[in-house]
């Protein structure tokens, strides 16, 4: 949140301020300041005129930090006997966070839903049971997942709850483009929409695509036809199968293609789309590396050569019973 510092107190990142609230005052800690926070305003498109902006009122007393984290410390009590109301009143809510208020004087609840939710009588149980002002805010799964954070499938921490504070959508095409599987375990975040990163690359591979076919082109042979099945945009390869034959594919380079093409606007049909797969299945073979090695998978299986050794000269054991020969 952004907030006016109208007694002009000398402030740092990391400062632990008191600051104005609603009601009471709320404690926080400083994470920018100076022009950069105009620049970020600009960024969320927060506008001081339409709304009056909140002060902070002074650096924080020891009281007040000591008051802030016995409130931190009941919000995880707060959240399981607040999902258990939940549950008694039956509603179609999930509670994903809560957050009490500095001053210990008001909890906000997050909550996500499908549809709309009627928590009047939630609100007067919460009220009873916890003693203190509440106030519901519903958020997106994506603000959930930021909320709660976590680590995602690559090992670090969500981009949701670490440095991303706007949340574009993400389309099925950005899937299809980078010729992925449509597997929603795979392509799904931990908020259970599509992952946010699907859009980092998606601009590189749409110009690489600008040189493609389209991916539904029809190759006219004396054969038949023949319809793309796959690309790999940075190879610059498509594999196609003739109609007759849907499991049978066969790699071309995109410039044979688009010769391909060319022809077949002049009505020229080409005998066999298997003339021009030689050079395109040569750079594959070329650039194939086998990871395994040369070894066969069936190498444990053999039973071990048994070492030759007669040429080996066997030595008498020396017969020690009597001891040894004197001579």
């Amino acid at each position: 949140e952004f907030f006016i510092n109208p007694e002009g107190i000398p402030l740092t990142k990391g400062d632990i301020v008191a600051v104005e609230g609603s009601p009471g005052h709320d404690v926080g800690v400083v994470s920018l300041t100076g022009e950069l926070v105009m620049l970020q305003m600009k960024r969320k498109k927060v506008d001081f005129e339409k709304e009056r902006p909140k002060k902070i009122y002074r650096i924080a007393k020891p009281t007040d930090i000591t008051k802030w984290e016995k409130a931190i410390a009941l919000e995880k009590d707060t959240l399981e006997k607040a999902k258990l109301l939940v549950t008694e009143h039956k509603l179609g809510m999930k509670l994903s966070n809560v957050e009490y208020q500095g001053d210990n004087t008001k909890a906000t609840f997050y909550y996500t839903a499908e549809k709309r939710v009627d928590f009047r009588e939630l609100i007067k149980s919460f009220s009873r049971k916890f003693m203190i002002r509440i106030e519901m805010r519903q958020i997106g799964a994506r603000q959930e997942a930021a909320k709660l954070g976590g680590i995602g499938r690559c090992g670090r921490e969500l981009c949701c709850s670490t440095w991303m504070t706007e949340f574009p959508s993400v389309s099925t095409s950005a899937v299809r483009y980078q010729q992925l599987s449509i597997n929603p375990q795979k392509i799904s975040g931990q908020c259970g929409r599509l992952k946010c990163c699907l859009n980092y690359e998606l601009d590189t591979y749409l110009d690489a695509l600008k040189d493609f076919p389209d991916l539904d082109t029809k190759l006219h042979t004396e054969k038949g036809n023949a319809h793309c099945q796959k690309v790999d945009i940075f190879k610059e390869l498509m594999w196609f199968s003739y109609e007759n034959q849907p499991a049978h594919w066969h790699v071309l380079s995109v410039a044979d293609v688009k010769e391909i093409l060319a022809k077949n606007k002049q009505k020229i049909r080409i005998s066999a789309i298997e003339d021009f797969v030689v050079e395109a299945t040569k750079e594959i073979e070329k650039n194939f590396q086998n990871v395994v090695g040369q070894d066969s998978l069936t190498r444990f299986d053999q039973k071990p050569k048994k070492k030759n050794n007669k040429n080996k000269k066997r030595r008498k054991p020396t017969n020690f019973k009597n001891g040894p020969k004197k001579e």
